[in-house]
């Protein structure tokens, strides 16, 4: 009987706790759109009143015209075109990133030659490459890919370098008191210890990507949601900026999106 009323009593304290967890999700969920709600109303509030100039900020109304009239034309074109150049720039850059941040964690002596480059390059401001890479690649996609390839790589090789050498040295040490190689040292213990840590790469290279798309598309390209940014500067048509800088803003946050779920999963 005092078994039965003990796990009865842990139940419901675990259903208060769960339930307590997804009400506190609930109030952040609301909390985040009411924010949104609110900014957006004032932002057509203001622009109405005349209290902003709507030509220069443009205004909530205007850029939903925008969208409904480059839905109606071409803004499938353009966003196909960014999308490509970032997922192509995105994959190469952790594919690459990850197979060279394995090498040096192989060899510590090419680690410490390669060190002070991989800080120099990952300091340089990529974007000042842009004509070099141009000039070596030439204009169009290809120069693009390469511009997200050089923003995102360093950082890859860096972040998971960094993970690969802090994994638990008690795990590797055990490892290796059951003669376990080099190799399976780096399959069975540090690869799978530095999940969490790729991911989390992933995470900030998708962003990366992005910038050095769109950092292309301003130099060079003749399509993509880089080119609708410049080209609507270019012309003074502000709604078209900000729409093209908000459907940005939902292309970053589905695929962050993306990779969580696939985290999620994986992790699991």
């Amino acid at each position: 009987m005092k078994k039965n009323k003990l796990k009865s009593e842990i139940s419901i304290d675990r259903k208060r706790y769960l339930k307590k967890i997804k009400v506190n999700k609930v109030l952040v969920l609301v909390t985040q759109i009411g924010i949104l709600v609110a900014f957006i109303g004032i932002w057509e509030l203001l622009a109405n009143q005349g209290i902003i100039d709507s030509f220069i900020t443009s205004q909530p109304s205007r850029i939903v015209k925008t969208f409904l009239n480059l839905s109606s034309n071409d803004l499938l074109e353009h966003l196909k075109i960014t999308l490509i150049e970032t997922l192509t720039g995105f994959t190469l850059g952790t594919i690459f990133g990850v197979i060279i941040a394995i090498i040096l964690w192989w060899s510590p002596f090419i680690s410490k030659v390669s060190e002070p480059f991989l800080v120099v390059l990952n300091s340089l401001p990529k974007v000042a490459l842009g004509p070099i890479i141009i000039i070596w690649v030439g204009a169009g996609m290809p120069a693009i890919i390469v511009m997200a390839l050089a923003i995102s790589l360093i950082v890859t090789i860096l972040d998971i370098l960094n993970g690969l050498i802090n994994t638990d040295k008690e795990k590797i040490k055990m490892a290796r008191t059951f003669n376990a190689n080099k190799m399976q040292v780096l399959t069975k213990v540090v690869l799978p210890a530095n999940i969490t840590t790729l991911f989390n790469t992933l995470k900030v290279n998708i962003g990366l990507s992005l910038v050095g798309v769109i950092s292309g598309e301003f130099l060079v390209s003749k399509g993509g949601l880089g080119y609708l940014i410049v080209y609507g500067g270019q012309v003074f048509k502000l709604d078209l900026v900000m729409t093209s800088v908000i459907i940005l803003g939902i292309v970053a946050a589905l695929m962050y999106e993306v990779i969580e779920l696939m985290r999620r999963k994986i992790v699991k």
